[in-house]
């Protein structure tokens, strides 16, 4: 039996373990947090943080192969343990690139992927010399997740909002949609694509607050953005699970915003409304078993579950069992403890033939299901 390991606790490394049951593996979770999503799922668990060199050594060291569930990990470690035979997905080497959006930018400019025009600010500085290049989008090279680190500079008068860091200073796209394509990759070098999903953010918390799938885009836009999300991949020349985050502009063009290396929010739908859940696919790659099938059961939408204003503590949910009334709303809620404004508690994927009743069920699923604080 095959042992693997999971950098990171979350959400992600929760719903892999769930699908890590079906098969064969001894897991491992390492997160600095006992009390984290994924703790009680693995078969072991080890306290440490995924940022120090010496506690991700020491926990892959024993391990057939390892993961990650969140970029921000300590890569220097991963490649030592590579160069020792664990296997890792993706290679460090990918998630060097990945993790620090500069050179992000920079492998699709040197591998000709479309990507929005950049520039690279060092410092606050270079930012209030780039005035020309606005209106852009500021974005932190390393540490930015879930939102942070990701600031739209309008004008001159918004440069205050930038970072005085080093970052990616990004051409604003007129956006007519936000597309994301989940790419898997085997050993062996063959794809499987899933049908691609329609993204809709909170413009507040730029996160994600639900998703179609699958999204509605000509044929034409549709052969464009799998070309582009499996030349991003294959470059990587790693097996693993890849999300590719899309723009399609107002004139039909289609730019690549950002991949992430791994399980990812977009991807959630899978587990109810396709035949290989994104979950089931990584371990397939990891297994070395054949890859899924991705093709969808039925048309779906996916909602996240976000703490509600107002609301920080012991969380509990304020109307669970009316939406579980919901004909095919498959609710997950992520396992943590605490509650707060913005933050990831749950998502809930419904499946349905006709568009109007997914649009109508997800809009009452938002404002019934609530994680707000428990009262003491």
């Amino acid at each position: 039996m095959l042992k693997v390991g999971i950098l990171g606790g979350g959400q992600l490394g929760r719903m892999l373990l769930q699908a890590a049951a079906n098969y064969p593996v001894e897991t491992f979770v390492m997160e600095d947090d006992a009390e984290c999503p994924a703790a009680h799922l693995c078969h072991h668990f080890t306290k440490g943080s995924i940022r120090d060199f010496d506690a991700v050594y020491n926990f892959g060291k024993n391990l057939d192969a390892i993961t990650i569930e969140i970029e921000n990990v300590n890569v220097d470690a991963l490649e030592k343990l590579e160069k020792e035979g664990v296997k890792v997905y993706p290679s460090p080497a990918v998630l060097r690139t990945i993790k620090n959006k500069i050179l992000q930018k920079e492998y699709y400019q040197q591998h000709e992927i479309p990507t929005a025009g950049f520039k690279i600010t060092l410092s606050r500085a270079e930012l209030e010399a780039s005035v020309d290049f606005l209106p852009a989008v500021h974005k932190l090279g390393e540490g930015g997740y879930d939102g942070k680190g990701v600031q739209m500079i309008k004008d001159a008068e918004a440069i205050s909002l930038g970072f005085d860091a080093p970052s990616v200073l990004e051409k604003a796209v007129d956006i007519k949609k936000e597309i994301a394509q989940m790419v898997a990759i085997n050993a062996d070098g063959q794809t499987a694509l899933y049908p691609p999903v329609e993204m809709l953010f909170d413009p507040d918390l730029n996160l994600l607050d639900y998703q179609l799938c699958p999204a509605e885009i000509d044929e034409k836009t549709l052969w464009k953005i799998e070309a582009i999300s499996l030349s991003v991949v294959r470059n990587f020349k790693s097996p693993g699970l890849f999300a590719v985050e899309l723009f399609v502009d107002k004139k039909g063009d289609v730019f690549v915003n950002e991949t992430a290396p791994r399980v990812h929010n977009s991807g959630h739908h899978t587990i109810e409304a396709h035949y290989s859940s994104q979950f089931d696919m990584l371990w397939r790659i990891m297994l070395n078993y054949p890859l899924g099938n991705t093709a969808a059961i039925l048309p779906s939408i996916m909602v996240n579950i976000i703490g509600a204003d107002g609301h920080s503590g012991p969380v509990g949910y304020e109307g669970l069992e009316e939406m579980l009334k919901i004909d095919n709303a498959f609710v997950h809620l992520y396992g943590k403890q605490q509650t707060k404004p913005g933050r990831k508690m749950g998502h809930v994927t419904i499946l349905s033939n006709d568009k109007q009743d997914l649009l109508h069920k997800s809009n009452k699923v938002k404002r019934m299901l609530l994680p707000v604080a428990k009262k003491s």
